[in-house]
């Protein structure tokens, strides 16, 4: 029993995973963040020109 306590203990690969995880969040925030701001800019472009 000792010897499962001491392998889950130095078990790394769940939080390898959870750093992995935290990263693709992040990239996908940064990636909806900047899709917001070129949407207004967009928006702003071919409104006027929608308009005439």
């Amino acid at each position: 029993m000792q010897n499962h306590i001491e392998r889950f203990v130095r078990d790394e690969s769940g939080a390898t995973a959870i750093e992995y995880g935290l990263i693709v969040a992040l990239i996908a925030v940064g990636i909806i963040a900047a899709a917001r701001g070129l949407s207004s800019q967009i928006g702003a472009t071919i409104n006027p020109l929608a308009a005439r």
